[in-house]
């Protein structure tokens, strides 16, 4: 798989700096020539408290290259029109900016492979709400969109991220990857530990967007993805509604236990 281009958005952190912190952790990872590309939405606030200062837990990264100039929407027009039939898109954020794409390019969604969504929270609490999930939330109009276009949308919602985890053990190993990329990845997610050990009674994290990504280039494969119809709220709750004009596979169980089997293959990735 050909990483062709990212967009960001606000969220957890401000869309200028997302791309300041992407283009940082590609300079890590001494990758050059992925096109960065600012996008829009609301910046969640109070989100500093979970995700730090500078949305990666107060981590420096160096000074990558420039972002691209045109916008996160007119990016995935044009690799979208460049690439008909063979993108997919990870949405780990509100979906602004896909929302946006529907509206500006009609017959947009006909040109993508598969889109999949780290969001909602579908049989369990939301950690917004008591039924809304953040980035569902972060844009609920956008998100109600995305869900019930004709392009093929996978769902990764609460009910499965919450039950796969790391522990401190799992941030040492991340750490003996060794290179400067480990290094910064392992330096953020104290701010995550503590984020969530008071509410889990443990010292641990849910893996919420490396979940995703893993399910969308094939790593981890769903043992319970059932098609749903769904419906987004104003507030953001994603609830099940069999008057919803289309269904949306829910990933709400991997085929293989959480732990060290998935801690290897994002490692994998990272090497």
């Amino acid at each position: 798989m050909d990483l062709l281009g990212i967009g960001t958005c606000n969220g957890n952190t401000s869309a200028v700096q997302a791309a300041r912190n992407t283009l940082g952790l590609l300079e890590l990872s001494h990758v050059s020539g992925i096109p960065v590309a600012i996008g829009s939405g609301v910046h969640r606030r109070g989100a500093e408290v979970v995700h730090g200062d500078n949305g990666v837990g107060g981590v420096e990264l160096p000074r990558g290259g420039e972002p691209d100039p045109r916008s996160a929407t007119d990016l995935l027009r044009d690799l979208a029109q460049d690439n008909p039939g063979e993108l997919h898109i990870l949405a780990t954020g509100p979906c602004t900016n896909l929302g946006q794409a529907l509206r500006e390019t009609p017959g947009i969604a006909d040109m993508i492979a598969s889109v999949t969504v780290m969001g909602g929270a579908v049989r369990r609490p939301g950690n917004v709400t008591p039924h809304a999930e953040a980035n569902i939330a972060g844009d609920p109009a956008a998100a109600a969109a995305v869900l019930g276009a004709s392009w093929p949308v996978t769902l990764v919602p609460l009910d499965v991220t919450m039950n796969h985890r790391w522990t401190e053990a799992d941030r040492a190993a991340l750490r003996a990857g060794g290179t400067a990329l480990h290094e910064a990845l392992a330096d953020m997610v104290p701010v995550y530990f503590d984020w969530y050990e008071p509410e889990l009674g443990v010292r641990e994290i849910p893996l919420h967007d490396p979940l995703a990504a893993a399910i969308a280039v094939g790593d981890l494969s769903p043992s319970d993805a059932p098609r749903l119809p769904l419906r987004v709220d104003p507030e953001g709750a994603v609830r099940e509604d069999p008057s919803a004009p289309s269904a949306v596979r829910v990933v709400l169980a991997l085929a293989e236990p959480g732990g060290p089997a998935i801690l290897r293959r994002l490692l994998t990735r990272n090497q």
